[in-house]
């Protein structure tokens, strides 16, 4: 498409282009090329500055994300260990009853019903995560809490002799220690 001006000389013109202003591969007057290149050198560390602050606001970001979860985590944790802490007792108390059932008890049926309900409550805290310690060789402290040191004939010094209470735990947390007897 061409235009005439009031000269009538034939004037070019490119489609959509007429806003904008022509691109030039020459400096503008007054401008020489070293400033250019200053200009591009700067424009280029500026432009490497802001990735660089956006790659670590992006990385702070996902590193706080992370932290929020494992803090989110080991609080459902520790509220389910409080709640649960408050049960233990009543399953202890049912294990003894069942541990020392009289002979002629042992039989009736209703004493099935209260193994199927000791196991249900073994399931659901099974469901929370939370996992009885089992019972070990050795004493370790980290586990078991020595109610009683005994010499044993039949025990090595430090091992476990029997358990007098059930210990509990929540991944690698123990919320209660098991309550042992331990040879010296």
């Amino acid at each position: 498409m061409t235009n005439k001006h009031a000269n009538d000389e034939p004037v070019k013109e490119v489609a959509g282009d007429s806003d904008k202003p022509a691109v030039s591969d020459t400096p503008a007057e007054g401008e020489s090329v070293p400033d250019l290149a200053a200009q591009v050198e700067q424009a280029t560390a500026q432009a490497a500055e802001y990735l660089d602050g956006w790659q670590r606001a992006r990385a702070e970001l996902e590193n706080f994300r992370k932290r929020m979860a494992r803090e989110r985590s080991e609080w459902d944790d520790s509220l389910r260990s409080e709640v649960v802490l408050g049960f233990l007792p009543a399953i202890d108390d049912l294990d003894l009853a069942l541990a020392n059932l009289p002979a002629d008890l042992s039989r009736h049926e209703w004493i099935n019903g209260l193994l199927l309900a000791r196991r249900k409550l073994e399931s659901q805290l099974q469901s929370l995560g939370i996992v009885e310690i089992e019972p070990s060789d050795h004493f370790d402290p980290a586990l078991h809490e020595a109610v009683t040191h005994e010499p044993s004939t039949s025990h090595e010094s430090g091992q476990v002799i029997a358990v007098v209470r059930k210990g509990y735990k929540i991944g690698n947390k123990v919320i209660r220690p098991a309550m042992v007897r331990v040879a010296s």
